[in-house]
């Protein structure tokens, strides 16, 4: 299979708003000994891009300083955590059999080679990313999806969004016949909450705004609250004896509106500050009932394995919401910022983007 020199790219050059991102001609990357070269199917959008392209993630003693995921970014850089597509050639010391199989990429740098290493970096922040024809990534980082039935979008939503989603399962220790509470439950993190735990067969109640309400049931909640009323009256009064497991993307005021709302032993797992990262709330909520609140980073290379065995059964369902062309994705990042529509977005490098 034959690899042209040059790609179209989207990078940035400076951390701002949708205007720093660029439509370019690049070098197509030579993957290194221990690496491959996939040509990019599809990638889906996430927050992670949005906070990434405007320096949003601070650093410890200076929460408004400019950052990417985990500290300052290396620009040019190109955007795009999560990739789908095939393996067109590999670097020295990778199995040649790899050239031709579907695989979906694991976005994640991680701290250690153990199977329950932790995430430190991010492809799209740490190092180049899908928003580009081609991309390298570690051999040992791309999973075999050649027999998945799931599409290139939807195989290219579950990284980061399903990635992070089952690392908050994980996490919180979710078990079968659990009252679960999912925040942002329509974007796409929520909706992978929403699926997963309802296949781990808890109960699920999800926070949603109005005109979102049946498409989040419609994906496995139980029970919906709106966001626009009494939120904690609507959790107490859908589980009066309240809930084993919170799931939460939205942070802010939620989490001290919340805690006294955990059952004994419960855990309320944040991976989000959608709400707002400034959180106070009463340590005795904690203390008295043996309560955790557990902080939860995208997943485990266990995790991650653990969500190609679904995708490769096709045992969720990824919802797109909208496609798009890679020289569109000023107008995909926006559209995500605006938050009105229920699923992923995505774009196809190599095609013309459509609505779905």
């Amino acid at each position: 299979m034959g690899v042209p020199e040059t790609m179209r790219a989207v990078r940035i050059t400076e951390h701002g708003g949708p205007e720093v991102l660029e439509v370019t001609e690049a070098a197509v990357p030579t993957p290194q000994a221990g690496e491959v070269l996939v040509q990019v199917s599809a990638v889906a959008l996430n927050n992670t891009d949005l906070w990434t392209r405007e320096g949003a993630y601070g650093r410890p003693g200076d929460p408004e300083a400019l950052s990417g995921w985990r500290g300052p970014i290396d620009f040019p850089r190109i955007q795009g955590a999560d990739v789908a597509g095939r393996v067109v050639t590999v670097g020295a010391d990778v199995d040649e059999s790899l050239v031709g199989r579907r695989v979906v990429v694991d976005p994640a740098i991680y701290d250690t080679e153990g199977p329950d290493a932790n995430p430190v970096g991010l492809m799209g922040s740490e190092r180049d990313g899908g928003y580009a024809e081609y991309v390298t990534a570690p051999a040992e980082r791309v999973h075999d999806v050649t027999e998945s039935p799931l599409t290139d979008g939807q195989l290219a939503t579950l990284p980061t969004a399903y990635g992070t989603a089952l690392g908050m399962i994980e996490r919180g220790r979710l078990r079968e016949g659990e009252t679960v509470l999912v925040s942002g439950a329509s974007g796409g993190v929520g909706v992978a909450l929403v699926q997963i735990a309802r296949a781990r067969g808890a109960r699920v109640l999800a926070i949603s705004s109005g005109p979102k309400i049946d498409a989040v049931r419609e994906a496995g909640a139980h029970e919906v609250i709106d966001r626009a009323g009494d939120v904690t009256g609507q959790i107490r009064a859908a589980a009066p004896e309240g809930i084993d497991v919170a799931l939460d993307v939205v942070a802010g005021d939620l989490v001290a509106e919340g805690l006294p709302l955990l059952r004994e032993g419960g855990r309320w797992v944040i991976a989000g500050a959608l709400g707002g990262y400034d959180v106070t709330f009463d340590v005795r909520r904690l203390y008295l009932h043996n309560a955790q609140v557990i902080g939860s980073a995208m997943h485990t290379p266990t995790h991650f394995g653990l969500l190609m065995d679904l995708a490769r059964q096709a045992e969720i369902q990824p919802v797109v919401a909208a496609t798009f062309p890679l020289d569109r994705a000023a107008q995909a990042q926006e559209e995500l910022a605006r938050r009105a529509h229920v699923g992923k977005l995505v774009m196809h490098p190599r095609g013309r983007g459509q609505r779905d």
